[in-house]
């Protein structure tokens, strides 16, 4: 047991210093490449930080296990927004533009709603991988050409940050980020088992919310450090590459048999949730605390709402 807690503090430790490097490297790489914060969020820090979920996807799906990994990225994404998007409006009120939720956060309720016909037929084909694959090179070349577009001019004497530093602090940041995850997850899934939790249980809870430490670690970091931008274009980022690239990969690796109609439940939650954010950000363009307060009950009841299922599923 106590090695287990160990791994717990190591986890927890890794995930910290992740966060940091990989916002200190990419508010950096923002500024050197004159693009905005928010899309470096939506692309570079999104990417780095759904790394385990697509490690996890991918492993589950060849092992045998591909509800398993539809799963991860449903839960995930659930997770993203009720837990993340929570606790970083609890901590910093998160403020945005009117052109980020008519431009950005389109994407993500899109590839939510998407998913629900995709899976109808208990299937993820490989041409849909390729489909989503494809949806995600078009997502990334829009971002990075409206990320040129929206750029905000710096001071010619500022000392900006080299390339190289940006490029390393984002890299060892999201190393950081998957291994403090993976430890944390280990020690966790350890200690439930010591501690008689059912499998089932622990699959739905620490492996989803697993994957999703480095979404909320490095969201915790760009609100200590005011980044608000950062924080949104992490979750919605991070939304749409669970989908287009997680799935993409995957079901063009192999095609993902699944259970559409048992699905269906968890998918309308993850579109909800997605169609609640430009709800809550429309009215003054922020997310404060009572906003934030709201989305963690929304997915601790979600979550209570699996726990109460779990007694009647096969």
């Amino acid at each position: 047991m106590l090695i287990h807690v160990l791994f717990l503090l190591l986890g927890v430790g890794l995930l910290y210093g992740g966060g940091e490097a990989l916002v200190e490297g990419a508010s950096d790489l923002a500024r050197r490449l004159g693009m905005s914060t928010l899309v470096i969020g939506l692309t570079v820090v999104a990417f780095g930080t759904s790394a385990p979920e697509l490690a996890a996807t991918l492993t589950a799906t060849l092992d045998g296990s591909p509800e398993l990994g539809l799963g991860n990225v449903v839960g995930s994404n659930i997770a993203n927004i009720g837990l993340i998007l929570g606790v970083s409006a609890l901590l910093l009120p998160l403020h945005t533009t009117t052109r980020f939720i008519l431009r950005e956060i389109p994407f993500m309720v899109a590839c939510s709603a998407l998913l629900i016909p995709v899976v109808a037929d208990d299937l993820i084909s490989r041409t849909e991988g390729v489909l989503f694959s494809v949806g995600l090179i078009g997502y990334l070349a829009f971002m990075f050409f409206a990320g040129r577009n929206d750029a905000t001019s710096h001071d010619p004497e500022e000392d900006l940050p080299s390339a190289g530093r940006a490029v390393a602090f984002v890299v060892l940041g999201a190393v950081l980020l998957v291994g403090g995850a993976k430890a944390l997850v280990l020690g966790g899934v350890e200690i439930a088992r010591a501690l008689d939790v059912s499998e089932r249980v622990i699959g739905l809870t620490m492996v989803a919310v697993g994957t999703s430490l480095p979404e909320l670690a490095s969201s915790l970091a760009a609100a200590r450090r005011g980044e608000s931008d950062m924080v949104l274009g992490n979750v919605v980022g991070s939304n749409v590459f669970n989908v287009l690239c997680i799935l993409g990969v995957t079901a063009t690796t192999m095609p993902m048999v699944v259970d559409g109609a048992g699905a269906r439940t968890d998918l309308l939650a993850m579109l909800a949730l997605s169609l609640l954010v430009p709800l809550l950000l429309w009215k003054g363009r922020n997310m404060g605390r009572r906003e934030g307060a709201g989305l963690l009950i929304l997915w601790a009841g979600y979550l209570a709402f699996l726990a109460l299922r779990l007694p009647t599923v096969g």
